[in-house]
Formats: C-alpha cells, structure tokens, sequence
C-alpha cells in the first residue's frame, strides 16, 4: 500500500530540517496526523508566527525581535570584548556557561571554499565595520573546531590582527567536530578560559 499523499507532503516538508532523516521524518508525519486537529493548528500557527517575528540584530546578527539584541542593548556588557560565532545557536550555547559578560558578532556561517563560501557570503566585513568604530580590545574567536570553523578563524586572525586588536581563540577544550550548541556549561566554561591569542 502507497503512503497517502497529505503524509508524503508532509514527509518531505519535515526531512529538510537539520538532523531528521526520511525515517525520523515519516514517524513524526504520522504522529502529526494522528493529533487533533486543534493541536497542529496551535504548533503550526506557533512555528509561522514565530519566524515572522524573528529578524536578525542591526549591530551583530543574532536573532532578535526588536532592531537590536538583548545583549547588544545591554550597555553593561560593552566591554570592549566581540566573542564571533558561527551561529546564532551558538550565542544561546556561549550564554548558559554565565561567565562571558561581552558582546557577540555573528557570522551566519563560516567559510567553506569547496562548498562556494568565502568572506563575502559571510558577516566578517560587518564584524571589521564594527571594529574600525573603535572601543574593542579583544575578539574571540569562538567557532567551532572543525575544518570550516578552524579556516575562519585562521583567515579572521589574519585580516584584525593588523588593526591593532588582540584576537584569541577559545581553548580546544572542545572536542574536535562538536558544534557548540552540543556542548555544555563546564566544557564550554573551560575553552573559554583558556582562549589563546592567535
């Protein structure tokens, strides 16, 4: 017997989020069509009418619901310190640890010449904008230790190192090819404490 055409819809709409396969895909499809009608209406509008109010940060590219981030609002956490990450995900992983009081700048992605990303695809002309304004004495590099990750930190240390700002890079505390978003408060405690400068 052939899957019903609604849940084939569904099953496909569904493998494009990260980390589900077809199969994952095809259990929560029939999970969704056993629910009742209201609850999937409720999950839907929630999903629809949160992407619409998310917008990305003037100052840093993190997600926000107002023109500028929480933290980019925060006049407290002007420290003269920039953590750069990959992506906004990785922003809510840096905050759970409660040791890092800065700012942040988001990349929305990290360079990857075999699959066409290179440092016009990516935030760091924003990132050297917000430097050239002066008042920052640190930026931390903060992507992940992965080869992509690794590479944009290189190419990052080699374009503001010449502006006079002390770049560092967290401590491989980190398992090589962990996202941040997987790691937790200790493990990410300890690479930030051990940054190194690059």
């Amino acid at each position: 017997m052939e899957q019903l055409e609604p849940i084939t819809r569904m099953v496909n709409e569904l493998s494009h989020l990260p980390g589900i396969g077809r199969k994952t895909a095809q259990r929560l499809a029939y999970h969704i069509a056993g629910m009742e009608l209201e609850d999937v209406r409720n999950m839907a509008t929630a999903i629809w009418q949160g992407r619409k109010a998310i917008r990305y940060c003037k100052v840093c590219g993190n997600f926000s619901v107002d023109e500028v981030c929480q933290v980019c609002a925060d006049e407290k956490r002007h420290n003269g310190q920039i953590c750069v990450v990959r992506d906004p995900k990785d922003v809510i992983a840096m905050e759970r640890m409660h040791d890092y009081q800065g700012l942040y700048h988001v990349l929305q992605g990290t360079l990857s010449p075999m699959d066409g990303i290179g440092p016009s695809q990516i935030r760091i002309a924003e990132l050297l904008e917000r430097l050239q304004q002066g008042g920052v004495s640190e930026v931390i590099l903060a992507t992940s230790p992965d080869i992509e990750g690794e590479a944009t930190a290189s190419y990052l240390a080699k374009v503001i190192k010449p502006m006079g700002v002390q770049v560092t890079r967290i401590a491989h505390g980190l398992p090589v090819g962990l996202d941040l978003e997987y790691a937790d408060e200790v493990t990410l405690s300890k690479a930030m404490a051990g940054r190194r400068e690059m």
